[in-house]
């Protein structure tokens, strides 16, 4: 990761995007037509007790950015077309509110840049830099949801990237209205290659929500290549993740497969859920050394309970169990982790949140990572707690 101030051409291109966003939000707007501009803010203070320094591991305090939810700024469209048609656009910045640079391996909209036809009676077409249907459909029953403990709470290496590392550039997807309470949608990401089949993407699921309870599933496959670079279209390869502060871990592949479901049901002011989720890696390109398989299946039990209108409180528990083809990496791995958050909002764009999550891993030479670390353990546990506010505009 790298450590160097904002260069020239970051803060200029970030001075540019606040300008684009600034002249598209006072732009007037006509009759049935709307630009908003939006953002979140996160900041907060983080321990880990255990760093890997050398052989050894030391303590870490951090001040943060984005440890929930990824601070970010952006702008949304929809213009009336007629006949119940609508054009649509988000533009929609990552950035690290501590040092002002760009996250998302400094791309200017980084976290999300598409536009499309919307209709009342058909659904949503979109193209460009979007999430996938398994982020869409599965992960809002999740701990990794982005109104739970979404960065913090990922699975080990956000490996179903239900944590959405990786955005899928290139990407045209339809996206259902809702029918009975059900919706589906599905994606194809191109590769932008005479290899037609290279570092191409594909996903689809469905939701099904019905007073109490909610249902869901979804499917992702990407083709990439071992140490694929993260800007390629479909590249299997967590280098997103990695270079912008989440550890010091890349999972390559030549494709992944992951797929899962998982549901919720509410009883009043809780909610308790359930989410599995299966990662198949060919060709890994991990722990040092390329070739082999490696498979990641992910049993998630979750809760919230909203105490009253200020006061919230989530608890989850995760358990991977891990598999690798080769014996030069040792023993499977498993890992489990436990995660709990209580949040009080001063107001309803404005909070305050604690979180506390342990991570306990097994099997010959692995060791604990918790996705906002700051880094791996030194040993098979590792701790962090933080405290943080939110703003959103």
């Amino acid at each position: 990761m790298k450590k160097n101030a904002p260069t020239l051409a970051s803060t200029a291109a970030l001075g540019a995007a606040v300008g684009l966003i600034g002249a598209l939000a006072s732009t007037t707007a006509h009759a049935q037509s709307s630009v908003t501009l939006y953002g979140l803010i996160d900041a907060g203070i983080m321990y880990t007790n255990n760093v890997a320094n050398g052989k050894s591991g030391s303590a870490l305090w951090q001040a943060t950015s984005g440890n929930v939810n990824g601070s970010r700024f952006g702008v949304r469209g929809s213009e009336d077309l007629g006949g119940g048609l609508h054009a649509v656009f988000v533009l929609e910045n990552g950035f690290n509110v501590q040092n002002g640079k760009l996250g998302q391996d400094g791309r200017m909209f980084g976290r999300q840049a598409y536009v499309g036809l919307a209709s009342d009676q058909f659904g949503t077409l979109t193209l460009g830099r979007q999430y996938d249907d398994l982020v869409d459909f599965v992960s809002p029953l999740s701990a990794t949801a982005g109104t739970f403990g979404d960065t913090g709470f990922a699975h080990p290496f956000d490996n179903d990237n239900l944590n959405h590392s990786l955005r899928i550039n290139n990407a045209v997807k339809y996206t259902s209205n809702s029918y009975s309470g059900l919706k589906f949608g599905a994606l194809y990401a191109f590769s932008n290659q005479p290899d037609f089949a290279a570092n191409r993407v594909y996903s689809f699921g469905a939701s099904y929500n019905n007073g109490p309870l909610a249902v869901a599933a979804g499917y992702l496959q990407m083709n990439g290549t071992q140490g694929a670079n993260a800007s390629s279209p479909g590249a299997v390869d967590l280098a997103e993740s990695t270079a912008n502060g989440k550890g010091g871990f890349s999972l390559g592949a030549d494709r992944l497969r992951s797929f899962g479901g998982g549901l919720n049901y509410s009883f009043g002011p809780a909610t308790a859920g359930f989410v599995f989720t299966r990662s198949e890696y060919a060709g890994t390109n991990a722990f040092g050394s390329q070739g082999g398989d490696m498979s990641f299946n992910n049993y998630e039990v979750n809760g919230k309970y909203q105490l009253n209108p200020a006061w919230s409180l989530g608890l989850a528990y995760t358990y991977t169990d891990g598999h690798v083809d080769r014996t030069s990496w040792g023993a499977d791995p498993k890992w489990q982790q436990v995660d709990a958050q209580v949040v009080y909002r001063l107001s309803k764009r404005t909070d305050l949140y604690a979180e506390a999550m342990y991570q306990h891993a097994t099997g010959h030479n692995y060791v604990a990572f918790i996705n906002t670390a700051g880094g791996a353990s030194s040993t098979a546990n590792q701790v962090v707690g933080t405290v943080g506010l939110r703003a959103r505009f």
